[in-house]
């Protein structure tokens, strides 16, 4: 029997009698973090959880629309959910229902990010922290020196970028990218393809995710800078997939 209340990254209490069995994911690194560290406690993700690729749940939609229905039916004693990927009106819905659920805060850095796991995987899970988690924070910990200023197109038609306070813009910041939209007063601007050409960046990073940008769609919009084609779950996924985006990132970029 739990001991001390459980609070949400939000601060909302999160009513577990205990570790929970039987649990619903509604974000795609979520499923992978805590399947990865504690398997087969899982059972129901939405279509776009992907990792771990074994992975075989009844599937509940996707992260901004899930079928409620298709979670209540699965009688989770906790559903994980994140406060930028998921709508505060399902959240409040499945709590409605006698749901416990955690709202993962929108991480603005690697720290927090993995702060907010630990506390997810050690406290809502009650499990000892798991190796990749060490190994991540130690990986992650330095900030190199600037290197390469960069946009990064998360979008097109139209064009979406990272701005401020983002946790894949801090991703790139500790390998030695700055985004030159790092100080904008939105989090995704949306400036015009012709003002993204005259920022003066000499790289332009372009994810397989959310957009897929390729080879043939995304570089071509840029011709004075050095595109780079990079995983999207390297670059905004938290969890597992940090320990090998490390060096990979830092590969693409240098």
């Amino acid at each position: 029997m739990r001991n001390a209340e459980l609070f949400d990254d939000l601060g909302e209490p999160v009513p577990l009698a205990g570790p929970p069995q039987r649990v619903v994911s509604l974000v795609p690194s979520l499923t992978e973090a805590v399947e990865v560290s504690a398997p087969g406690r899982l059972v129901g993700a939405t279509d776009y959880c992907t990792h771990p690729s074994t992975l075989d749940v009844p599937r509940v939609g996707g992260s901004k629309y899930p079928k409620l229905d298709r979670v209540l039916a699965l009688a989770p004693d906790l559903v994980l959910a994140n406060s930028e990927e998921n709508r505060p009106e399902d959240v409040e819905t499945l709590r409605a229902n006698g749901i416990p659920v955690f709202v993962m805060a929108a991480s603005e850095s690697v720290p927090a990010a993995l702060g907010s796991l630990r506390r997810i995987l050690t406290q809502a899970y009650e499990i000892a922290e798991p190796e990749w988690l060490v190994t991540a924070e130690d990986l992650w910990r330095e900030v190199e020196p600037v290197r390469h200023r960069a946009v990064i197109p998360v979008w097109r038609k139209p064009w979406v970028v990272l701005g401020r306070d983002t946790f894949a813009g801090d991703v790139l910041r500790r390998v030695g990218v700055e985004n030159v939209y790092s100080g904008h007063s939105e989090r995704y601007p949306r400036p015009s393809l012709e003002e993204l050409r005259e920022t003066g960046a000499d790289l332009v990073v372009l994810p397989d995710e959310p957009y897929e940008f390729t080879q043939d769609d995304g570089p071509g919009f840029f011709p004075q800078m050095r595109p780079v084609l990079i995983s999207g779950r390297y670059l905004t996924w938290y969890g597992p997939s940090l320990v090998d985006a490390y060096a990979a990132l830092k590969e693409s970029v240098r």
